[in-house]
């Protein structure tokens, strides 16, 4: 996979945890295990962003 192919997946995936995070915050019981294991996922996708982004 190109390094652009690589990014554009991961964009997905970020976009895609964002919004299962939004979901999971409208919960009147928000679960905030899932909440953490989501956020942290997020985070490390944006870290591998930054380290494949073109300076």
């Amino acid at each position: 996979m190109s390094i652009q192919g690589r990014i554009e997946e991961l964009h997905t995936r970020h976009r895609k945890l964002d919004e299962a995070i939004e979901e999971e915050q409208k919960r009147p019981a928000a679960d905030e295990i899932r909440l953490h294991d989501l956020k942290r996922k997020k985070l490390k996708i944006k870290e591998e962003l930054v380290t494949l982004r073109p300076n």
